[in-house]
């Protein structure tokens, strides 16, 4: 039964083919590249593509299709579309938790187009730009899986409630699915914590319903009590999670904040990890400790579990 129903299928299959190929023998031009595992809509944008993607050569190629693959194939006839949840097979998996970062004041185009191709061929979670690049990493990343996270007030936290406020507002206009802004380090150290709940707001106001807020608490500049009242009124000014470190300010992430950080918000928010997160030891530490993001320069190499030379995020 099975064997006559797969057979039929085949038959089916190559009746279709044959009859979307004109008298050269060549399918049509859209038909082919909407088939084509490695897809390119448009100038510059990049689809995920299985052969290219490490995780759908080892677990086999997803049956995803993105919104122009499904227009594509509907114009050539199809009626209907098999597809699965999702764009890589293996999304549940580390790489998936990673943000894929490049926040360097001197980083070059042609730098942020690798990490955009990077991130759609591994199924990282986002990838992590300064807000100048938000718009080049939406064209590229259209229909990829792959979100847009951006920065605010960053590194420093130090910015005007109402700056951070419009700089979010932009940037979600740009196409930024995800921020994570700073903290006001200085208030909380202070003890104004009226300030530092109003900042927070504001960021999640500006960014509405959607967009992903992430809070960055800088927790190498903070005690133990800094801490937990920073995690504490992220939750309350109804930020999505907290974060540890910028990456920027001589300390990341430790198994202990994440595991405080954790404890503090309980499991309605997220905690991210990031800043010193270069080895895929340490993303499994963190992820152990209760980290539900990993914010990472070196996503790639943390995957295929390869050495990390220098510094990095």
């Amino acid at each position: 039964m099975s064997a006559d129903r797969d057979q039929l299928v085949e038959l089916i299959t190559r009746q279709v083919l044959a009859a979307l190929q004109p008298a050269g023998g060549r399918a049509p031009s859209a038909v082919a590249h909407a088939v084509s595992s490695a897809v390119t809509l448009a100038p510059g944008t990049v689809v995920h593509d299985p052969q290219s993607c490490e995780r759908c050569r080892n677990w086999g190629v997803a049956g995803s299709r993105g919104p122009e693959e499904t227009r594509v194939l509907a114009e050539a006839g199809a009626s209907r579309v098999v597809t699965t949840m999702g764009y890589c097979p293996a999304s549940d998996g580390l790489a998936s938790l990673i943000d894929h970062t490049l926040l360097k004041p001197d980083a070059p185009r042609a730098e942020v187009e690798q990490l955009c191709r990077e991130a759609a061929q591994f199924c990282f979670a986002s990838v992590c730009v300064n807000p100048n690049w938000v718009a080049l990493c939406r064209e590229m990343l259209r229909n990829s899986g792959v979100k847009v996270c951006t920065v605010i007030g960053f590194p420093l936290g130090a910015h005007l409630p109402d700056v951070k406020a419009y700089e979010t507002r932009r940037a979600v206009e740009q196409g930024a699915e995800e921020v994570d802004m700073v903290i006001n380090i200085g208030a909380l150290k202070s003890k104004d914590y009226a300030l530092v709940e109003q900042d927070i707001h504001g960021v999640v106001q500006a960014a509405g319903k959607g967009v992903m807020v992430k809070v960055i608490l800088e927790t190498t500049l903070l005690t133990h009590d800094e801490k937990i009242m920073g995690c504490s009124l992220s939750k309350a000014a109804g930020a999505d999670y907290v974060k540890t470190s910028t990456g920027f300010a001589g300390g990341g992430a430790t198994v202990e904040d994440v595991q405080l950080m954790r404890e503090t918000v309980g499991p309605e928010m997220g905690v991210k990890a990031s800043g010193g997160v270069r080895t895929r030891d340490d993303a499994e530490k963190m992820v152990a400790a209760g980290a539900t993001r990993l914010g990472a320069s070196a996503g790639v190499k943390i995957i295929r579990g390869e050495a990390v030379q220098g510094k990095g995020y």
